[in-house]
């Protein structure tokens, strides 16, 4: 055995030949440079720099639980579908600090975008905020601004004799909502965000890029279209024409066109296009898609696509499905 182990380590020790290509050590020097100098980025450049990627983060027993259905990734992939940014990751973690860290952390240094959801309320579970600001070191503060625009905005129908020059349990659990991650040494503007002046929770950024939202569907919606404007002039395109997507249906099963769509994904993937396939259980046609931000040049595709697969194009999936029968 102990023969065969010096055999094994004398033959791993030699040198070994050049292929003609890069080294594998160097692909990794190369890989693990770029991530370094992602993770070493500071925040304000994080803050600053082209959104290309976004990835989101769900956070809530309930979702992992099955009491609540999670529709804010789903809106979130069509809000960046709309603005050309490339979802790359969505997760759905617990209320658990340690899961949070990592998540936070992971995320922040490999997406210029990263959006949570849940866990920013004002009970015991709502650790969003604490556990944020323990990944990236910093304090929680109260936000004078926030805690103003809670105190204005605010409602306390059920608790009429509620008061906010009255220390209590109520007022207390109201100020975790409002104390929020904060860089001391940055700009504090660039760290809470007002999307809706008929709102007074804000879009709280931590380390440049994370942007906590609360778990609230309706609330989510609106604070994550009320974010286009902070961002808009850091997108791929500016004007936020976003991605286009194409849609054949085609009556062929997939077995049936999948050589023709590998052959058209390799030609197409040098002009960014995405080739899509979709099986539609129970329906008479399947759809294929082409997915890409050059509009003209997909426009140019759709008659060979749909000669191909036998099919049509669709401006949205099932649109020519027949109709169910007894309807």
């Amino acid at each position: 055995m102990i023969s065969r182990l010096s055999q094994l380590a004398r033959h791993l020790s030699r040198p070994r030949p050049a292929l003609g290509h890069t080294p594998a050590a160097s692909l990794l020097g190369s890989r693990s440079s770029g991530l370094a100098s992602r993770i070493m980025a500071s925040a304000d450049e994080r803050n600053s720099r082209t959104i290309h990627t976004a990835a989101c983060l769900i956070i809530g027993d309930e979702v992992l639980g099955g009491k609540t259905t999670d529709t804010n990734s789903a809106y979130m992939a069509k809000w960046c579908f709309s603005l050309g940014i490339n979802l790359k990751r969505v997760e759905v973690i617990e209320d658990d600090e340690a899961e949070i860290i990592e998540a936070v952390r992971r995320m922040s240094d490999r997406y210029d975008l990263v959006v949570t959801s849940g866990g920013i309320g004002p009970t015991h579970d709502d650790i969003t905020y604490q556990s944020i600001a323990k990944a990236f070191g910093l304090k929680l503060i109260l936000h004078e601004e926030a805690y103003e625009r809670m105190k204005k905005l605010s409602k306390h129908k059920s608790e009429p004799n509620f008061s906010w020059d009255v220390d209590s349990p109520a007022k207390t659990a109201r100020l975790r909502m409002v104390e929020l991650p904060i860089d001391e040494s940055r700009d504090l503007t660039k760290q809470a965000l007002f999307p809706r002046d008929t709102l007074w929770v804000p879009i709280s950024v931590v380390n440049g890029n994370i942007h906590i939202l609360p778990g609230v569907p309706s609330l989510f919606e609106t604070m994550l279209e009320g974010l286009k404007p902070f961002i808009v002039d850091r997108l791929v395109d500016p004007e936020g024409k976003g991605i286009c997507r194409v849609i054949i249906s085609t009556p062929l099963p997939e077995s049936t066109i999948a050589g023709y769509l590998t052959e058209l994904a390799a030609k197409v993937e040098p002009k960014g296009v995405k080739v899509g396939s979709y099986p539609r259980w129970g329906k008479k046609n399947n759809s294929v898609t082409l997915v890409g931000r050059d509009k003209e040049y997909l426009e140019s595709l759709v008659s060979e696509v749909a000669e191909n697969v036998r099919g049509k194009r669709v401006l949205v999936e099932g649109e020519d499905d027949e109709p169910e029968k007894g309807t």
